[in-house]
């Protein structure tokens, strides 16, 4: 069974997370949505990978609510989410998803060359 990919995840969960916000009204909702897929995300992470990676993706998701904020007073808040949903998802590809290790190869039993 193949694995996961993080990065539609990751992205996915900042503009679910705003969407539950808005659509409900109440932001702590929103935040449970994050918590829920970040969390998700940064355990595969760990699985997945050394660390260090782990550490830098999870706070490349933070760095991405932040910013959305920060982007939100200037260009919407809709554009926002999904101009840092797009860069994180697009880092999180590059630095975990690309970097997959292979999965171990099937054990093939053949009789023996002659």
């Amino acid at each position: 069974m193949a694995r996961i990919p993080t990065a539609p995840v990751a992205a996915g969960t900042l503009i679910a997370g705003y969407a539950v916000a808005v659509a409900s009204g109440s932001r702590p909702l929103g935040g449970v949505v994050l918590l829920i897929g970040g969390g998700w995300c940064a355990r595969a992470w760990s699985a997945r990978h050394d660390p260090r990676t782990a550490m830098t993706l999870t706070t490349v998701g933070l760095i991405a609510f932040i910013a959305s904020h920060v982007l939100g007073a200037q260009i919407g808040a809709w554009p926002a989410v999904l101009l840092v949903a797009a860069l994180a998802g697009t880092i999180v590809w590059v630095r975990a998803d690309l970097r997959e290790p292979a999965a171990p190869a099937a054990l093939a039993l053949r009789p023996p060359a002659r």
